[in-house]
Order: structure tokens, then sequence, then C-alpha cells
């Protein structure tokens, strides 16, 4: 199995986003050295507070001048917000300062209102399918200079390297995001941190609707990966002491209480205590929205559902208030799937 990463850039208690960003850096760092195949960073907007992760685009081109091997993606660009040629600009830049080792990983997701607002977004797209599908086709050819002679885009072009182009994929967290990843012929990474009951549907509408890419950059056959919300410690139930703030900080969420982050303590205490250790071998209809366990237990946990949706690939996010736990979480996992 491949293991990867992505990072929401969470701004330490009594930190700023400079402090965000350098710990980010570190993670890419170590996930490069562990052989992780993957990083990732994530857009979130109006949480500045507690998640500097804001603009994947340029903490993408400090990443690329700190590593030298790992991919760098973006977990996802939210394209509703964004002229797709522009989007297509700012990743042909990043593939020429980290050639050949780009993810152009695309999704929408609207924010608060107010932030919508600001970033002058349309919240009353009358099919957003559609408009969706339109966008990723529109920053892929962009990508790959695949418009034709005669079409007003054909003389546009975008930075690239010359050793590579960057790799699109779908983000979606629904069937019908699924469905149009496999409409078009592209990778798919499925969010299970938030919506893991539609996991195994939308992996088999996925492969349901794939038709061979006809775009440039496309795929012949489905590419798919899961991204779960997990964390490791030495124990069972250490983890499930640290997944405790990950339980709490949804609670906080349907309570309408957006961007907050509990300390393990915090968390424990709203919780009533620590919650159970994930157990070592789940349902077939149990699909946790966060597992938590030892190296081992979480290497298990991660094949059985990623046998469960058909793909070799997942991605790590997790909720750890603490930076040295979440490297440390990072080190246990590739430590129990045995990354070389």
């Amino acid at each position: 199995m491949d293991l990867s990463i992505v990072d929401l850039s969470p701004v330490p208690d009594d930190g700023t986003a400079s402090d965000a960003y350098a710990n980010t850096v570190e993670a890419a760092q170590q996930a490069e050295q562990l052989g992780f195949s993957r990083f990732w960073v994530a857009e979130h907007h109006g949480m500045a507070d507690s998640i500097a992760g804001t603009t994947p685009e340029v903490l993408l081109g400090h990443l690329a001048a700190e590593t030298d091997s790992i991919r760098l993606g973006s977990g996802a660009v939210l394209l509703n917000h964004y002229s797709p040629f522009k989007v297509a600009e700012e990743f042909g830049a990043l593939d020429a300062l980290a050639p050949g080792r780009i993810d152009a990983g695309l999704g929408r997701a609207n924010g608060s209102p107010a932030a919508d607002r600001a970033l002058g977004t349309d919240r009353r797209v009358q099919n957003p399918d559609e408009d969706h599908a339109e966008k990723i086709e529109a920053v892929v050819t962009h990508l790959y200079d695949d418009y034709p002679d005669g079409h007003s885009y054909s003389d546009l072009t975008i930075p690239r390297s010359g050793q590579g182009t960057p790799a699109p994929w779908v983000l979606g967290s629904s069937p019908s995001s699924a469905s149009l990843a496999g409409e078009l012929g592209l990778p798919y990474c499925f969010a299970a941190f938030i919506r893991p009951q539609f996991a195994t549907q939308s992996f088999e509408q996925y492969r349901e609707h794939f038709q061979p890419s006809r775009l440039a950059g496309g795929i012949d056959e489905p590419q798919g990966m899961i991204a779960v919300n997990a964390v490791s410690a030495e124990t069972d139930e250490d983890a499930a002491r640290f997944r405790a703030v990950a339980e709490a900080s949804y609670k906080r969420m349907q309570r309408g209480e957006v961007g907050t982050r509990p300390s393990v303590e915090e968390a424990v205490d709203e919780l009533g205590g620590v919650p159970e250790p994930t157990p070592a071998t789940l349902d077939s209809d149990e699909w946790p929205r966060t597992i938590s366990g030892s190296p081992s237990t979480l290497a298990g946990l991660l094949e059985q559902l990623t046998e469960r949706v058909g793909v070799d690939e997942a991605m790590i996010q997790h909720i750890v208030p603490e930076h040295d736990d979440a490297l440390r979480s990072h080190e246990l996992i590739a430590e129990g799937i045995g990354l070389p």
C-alpha cells in the first residue's frame, strides 16, 4: 500500500500562521524521508485563527524549495472560486519549481456566506455538477496545451518545466463527484473523513461511470485513493486518546462551532472520557469518521478500508494539536505499513 499525507497547516495554541507553515514544511520533509508518496496541502477560508491552509498554490511553492522528491499537491484547490486558466497558470508555475512532481487536486466547496462573498463566488449555480466538470476540463486542457487550432484559447500558454505536467486529480466526498471523475477519466480521491458513509458507493459510481479519458493527462483505467482521518501512537489506548480531539471537533462542528480545536484534555472532558480504541477488525458496513491505533492495528485498519473500496493508496489527515505528536503518528503509521 502507498501512503500519502494531506496537511491543513493548523495554527498552534498561542502561535501564528508562520508557526503553522514551519510545521507544515517539517511534516513534508519528514514524509519525504519516511517514504510517503505525496504531500498535499488544503484550502480553507475564514478560519485563519485555527487553520492557516488558505492558499495551497502559495504554500506549495515554498514546499517545492524545501523538498527534493516527494510529490506535492493540493487537497484541494477549490475550483468554484477561481478561473480555470489562472489555476492552470499556478500549477504550471509549480511544475516549473518542482519538475515532474506536482499533483493538481481539483475540488469544490462553499465556505461561510461571508467568505464566499469575499471570494466573489456565486452560491446559486444552476447546475453545479456541469459547471464543475467544465472547469476541470478547462484546467486540464490549459495544463496540457490541448486547445485545438482556432480555439479562442489556443494561443494561450502557461509556465512549465518541460520535464512533466501536473497530474490532475478530482477530489470529492459524494457519489456525484465520483461519477464526474469517472466520466472525465481522471484519478479520484474520496474524502472519507467528511462523509465516510458514502465511500463504498462513491467508488462504485466511479468505476461504473469510468471512461478512458478523452482529455490529455487523463487515464485509461480507474485510479483511486481514499483519504482518512487517522492517528497512531504506541498503544491502541494512547491512540484513542489522541482520536478524542477529532471526535470532539466534529461534535463542536455539529453545534455550529466551526474552526475550533480542543486540546486532548478538553476533548476527553467534552466526550466524557477517552473513546474506546478503534476495533482491529471493522464490520463490513462500519466506516468510522476517524480511526486510531498502534502501528500494527492501524496498518490492519487501512488495509481493510483500502481493500473495501478497491484502491492501493491511503491519504492520512489528522487533527492532533501538538505538532510533535503528529510527526510521531506519521512515523508510526509508516512503520506499521512498512514503507521503504
